[in-house]
């Protein structure tokens, strides 16, 4: 422990004694309530997953520390990777056998963009958890325009309609507004894209000849690895970005930056990471899948029990340096429900990290297809598809009936409660037109969400269209 990785004190390979109860009579038999988790043998167990330092990480390190992994048979190591390609490759070549991974990874994979491997997950890990972050210099220009309430702090949510001016500025005078976001499919990516396209700020797109997404671009938007991105702002490289925590509040510790508006503002509750493992591993081991996604489900209930209760725990366990490895008091701004904008500006928002309520770890097609109509609104999907696609994509991706096994296990056991869980649904959440913008999003009716965008592909527009170009 301490150094680079995490690994279980104990892991001698474990000698079966009992056969391997199959994932088909799991399935047979969890109607009759007879499945217990002592028959439930995983067929590999041990396991190394990895994870990049962001607080949304928690599940894993909750899993790894409070023995959830062990109580299933597992013997976890825990690996934090360099950037979050590195991470997606490894899991494709068996080197991890799953991962942290932005909602985004194992949706672009299985179309093949950027890579192609066919890429699932079982466990959504957490709702919210991201911000925007503009530099001091960006801040100063803008807080004379922002309305503010009665005891002069800004009023918030701010949008990105009080950076056009700056952007229009810096364009003016031959210069180019950067920002930096993590990975070209990532939420902060299509989050920062959404925010900047809701004030009038073309964020670029991306066409199967210019991968850089700044096609017809007023804000440039470039990737910057999370643990990276407050050096980068202070260096002046980037004006802004989007990321996940502690690195919003780092810059507000370092005396740097100033975060604008949290994701929670821009989508109330929006899926953000999932826990992804290849097609290949959910078939070849479906005991072992079922285990990790037990242990990972009452992970994400202990991080939310009792109003947060376990919170500054999971603070301490996150700041060591073999997981996020900043200052407890950084997380602890983020993750114990509160999120500073300005140094002293603290606010309550307590639902800024979500691991367990709201079904956040229920794997939704609905929040599958939100990704997707991204990718093509900013041209990562070259050409128009019907909702069907979207549908077939959702469903060969995110995997509610792996979830719903293992939660119906842990009901059995007794370690979680009926109620906490959607056993009725479709897989879609209803309509929702809780976006900064109020555009509703239906995730049975994609086509229909993207023609409301003013900026946007939509239709059979390509990144070379004039419409589209003109947004």
């Amino acid at each position: 422990m301490g150094k680079n990785f995490v690994k279980a004190a104990t892991s001698p390979t474990r000698r079966r004694t009992l056969g391997i109860l199959t994932a088909s009579l799991v399935a047979a038999t969890l109607a009759c309530g007879t499945v217990q988790a002592a028959e439930l043998i995983p067929e590999k167990d041990e396991l190394k997953f990895g994870f990049i330092k962001l607080t949304d990480m928690a599940p894993l390190a909750i899993a790894y520390e409070k023995g959830f992994f062990e109580d299933e048979g597992l013997f976890v190591t825990l690996e934090p990777q360099a950037n979050w390609k590195v991470l997606l490759d490894r899991v494709i070549t068996g080197e991890l056998d799953g991962a942290h991974m932005l909602a985004g990874q194992p949706l672009a994979a299985t179309i093949g963009y950027g890579t192609q491997a066919h890429i699932v997950t079982p466990f959504s890990m957490d709702l919210n958890g991201n911000g925007i972050t503009v530099s001091n210099e960006v801040w100063e220009m803008m807080k004379p325009s922002i309305p503010t309430m009665e005891d002069g702090r800004p009023q918030h949510p701010i949008k990105a309609d009080y950076l056009k001016p700056i952007v229009e500025k810096f364009r003016a005078e031959g210069k180019t507004f950067n920002m930096g976001m993590v990975f070209p499919v990532s939420t902060h990516n299509y989050e920062l894209r959404y925010w900047l396209a809701a004030g009038g700020i073309h964020p670029g797109y991306y066409s199967a000849d210019d991968i850089s997404g700044q096609i017809s671009a007023d804000a440039f938007l470039s990737v910057t690895p999370p643990p990276q991105m407050p050096a980068t702002l202070e260096a002046g490289t980037i004006h802004g970005y989007c990321v996940g925590e502690p690195w919003n509040q780092q810059a507000v510790f370092k005396g740097i930056g100033v975060p604008v508006i949290t994701d929670y503002e821009i989508w109330k509750d929006n899926p953000e990471k999932v826990f992804g493992i290849t097609a290949e591993f959910a078939e070849k081991y479906p005991n072992t899948t079922l285990a990790l996604t037990k242990a990972l489900i009452r992970a994400a209930q202990w991080l939310d029990e009792s109003d947060n209760a376990n919170r500054a725990e999971a603070v301490e366990i996150l700041a060591r340096s073999e997981y996020v490895g900043a200052d407890a008091e950084v997380i602890a701004n983020s993750m114990t429900g509160t999120f500073e904008y300005e140094r002293g500006d603290k606010r309550d928002i307590p639902d800024f990290n979500v691991f367990f309520r709201y079904n956040a770890t229920y794997p939704y097609y609905s929040d599958a297809v939100w990704y997707l109509t991204q990718m093509r609104r900013w041209g990562q999907i070259g050409e128009a598809k019907p909702d069907s696609w979207y549908a077939s994509v959702a469903e060969k991706v995110y995997r509610p009936d792996i979830y719903l096994q293992a939660a119906r296990l842990l009901v059995e056991e007794g370690r979680v409660s009926e109620e906490d869980f959607p056993w009725e649904t479709d897989g879609y959440r209803p309509p929702t037109d809780a976006f900064i913008d109020g555009i509703v999003y239906d995730g049975q009716a994609p086509n229909t969400y993207l023609r409301q965008f003013p900026i946007g592909l939509k239709e059979n527009e390509t990144a070379g269209t004039s419409s589209a170009t003109n947004g």
